[in-house]
């Protein structure tokens, strides 16, 4: 599998062209981890990764009252589920409080398929941003805002704001520490794929 450059030998090598949409699972964990390799794990409950969007953990999802502080409108969980794998909150938690809520029930492993949530995600996402002419806030969550929320951010900005992986990737990586499993990472570069051939990406 790693020497798919010489099954190819016309492909071009990504690593020669960065913004080329042959992209690996491991230049992406190269853009999450450090000099030395290791991930980072995140230093706060929640982060502004793009304007008003949130990615974060449960504990803040749970917290109404500091949701409504943050000024959040709309909460995506994508952890929905009643396993201690998963964040056990529904629209009826959040019934009274202003905030609209969609979750999608994610599992955090490699072999779970989430990119069939990546148009709702990203509908949801940006119909929030949209809400009272542009002044939505979105929390995207998850357990702990390291695997399954940061990739369905990532899957809107490509979806939506026509970023390639690198970009979508590194630009949340530079807000919040985080660490999508590879199984994720992988069905990332193939929206990648997609979105390039079908000329959608405006890093091609």
């Amino acid at each position: 599998m790693k020497d798919n450059q010489q099954v190819k030998p016309a492909a071009p090598d990504p690593r020669d062209t960065p913004t080329s949409f042959e992209v690996t699972i491991q230049q992406l964990n190269d853009l999450l981890t450090d000099d030395s390799g290791l991930y980072s794990w995140p230093t706060k409950h929640f982060h502004e990764v793009y304007p008003r969007i949130y990615v974060g953990n449960a504990f803040v999802a749970m917290n109404v009252m500091r949701l409504k502080r943050q000024g959040i409108t709309h909460i995506l969980n994508g952890a929905e589920g009643n396993s201690f794998m998963h964040v056990d909150t529904n629209a009826e938690f959040y019934a009274g409080t202003g905030i609209t809520y969609h979750g999608v029930a994610a599992s955090d492993t490699d072999h779970f398929n989430i990119s069939v949530y990546f148009e709702e995600a990203a509908d949801f996402i940006e119909k929030a941003l949209a809400y009272k002419n542009g002044k939505g806030k979105v929390y995207v969550h998850c357990r702990e805002g390291y695997s399954r929320s940061p990739t369905l951010v990532i899957a809107y900005l490509m979806l939506c704001k026509s970023m390639d992986v690198h970009t979508a990737l590194a630009m949340v990586r530079q807000k919040r520490e985080i660490g999508p499993n590879d199984g994720f990472l992988l069905q990332l570069c193939q929206l990648n794929q997609r979105l390039a051939a079908e000329g959608k990406l405006w890093n091609k």
